[in-house]
């Protein structure tokens, strides 16, 4: 090696020591430890561990004091959906349970449960937990219309809240797009003559219930509805199925 090159090694021999906080000394024989220094950030020092440490714990508090607020903020509103159940002029409106697919085949008869898309027994268990619901808040029973469809149909039944009676303005208009304006306009009517003295479950379909109420409800929510006296409907909020 020649003069000059040698002096150019020492020269970066020097820059690396002098980038290290300290020449540790070696952990064993022939070996050598660089700690790199720490450099202030922003002005200021860095951390030590423990602060860093310190103050994820307190991030992690308080995420965790946020999601339990609002965990109890839920649970008082969907209380406060199941006392306006009970009381007079409200009504709710249930997307039928968890029936796999979308629309129903080419194929469909209304009068063959074969030829529709019909609940599973993921639906009917749901289907049967939305009835437990029901009566775990105070209502033991109702008044029940439900669509035509089989899995409609099928889903008031397994509510077991009493008798379920079939109302034609709560059928699907899912492939029948020209049907979405009189029939809502049907069911609109048909709600204001109601009386509402009882609790009252409409169990229909996604397009029915989004039409009605802008809401576009997964299977198995139910969507609570208030009527006015003079008929008009407010959505007070929706309790979907956990």
């Amino acid at each position: 090696m020649t003069g000059r090159e040698e002096g150019t090694a020492d020269r970066r021999r020097q820059d690396s020591v002098g980038k290290c906080e300290s020449l540790a000394m070696p952990s064993r024989p022939g070996r050598v430890e660089l700690r790199p220094r720490r450099e202030p950030v922003g002005g200021h020092p860095r951390p030590s561990r423990l602060e860093r440490v310190t103050g994820r714990l307190r991030v992690g508090c308080a995420i965790l004091v946020l999601l339990g607020l609002t965990a109890a903020r839920a649970a008082a509103d969907e209380a406060a959906l199941w006392s306006a159940l009970r009381t007079d002029g409200h009504v709710a409106l249930l997307r039928h349970a968890i029936a796999p697919g979308t629309g129903d085949p080419s194929n469909f008869k209304l009068s063959d449960c074969r030829t529709q898309r019909n609940l599973s027994d993921a639906g009917r268990e749901q289907a049967a937990q939305i009835g437990a619901g029901f009566k775990a808040n105070g209502i033991a029973a109702a008044r029940v219309y439900t669509s035509q469809w089989c899995r409609c149909r099928e889903t008031a039944q397994l509510l077991d809240l009493g008798p379920a009676t079939e109302l034609r303005s709560l059928n699907s208009f899912f492939q029948r797009s020209g049907q979405r304006e009189p029939q809502t306009r049907a069911l609109r009517q048909w709600l204001s003559d109601q009386t509402l003295d009882t609790p009252l479950v409409l169990v229909t379909h996604q397009v029915n219930i989004t039409a009605l109420t802008g809401i576009y409800p997964a299977s198995g929510e139910l969507v609570v509805v208030r009527r006015s006296e003079t008929g008009e409907l407010t959505v007070v909020g929706t309790i979907a199925d956990e």
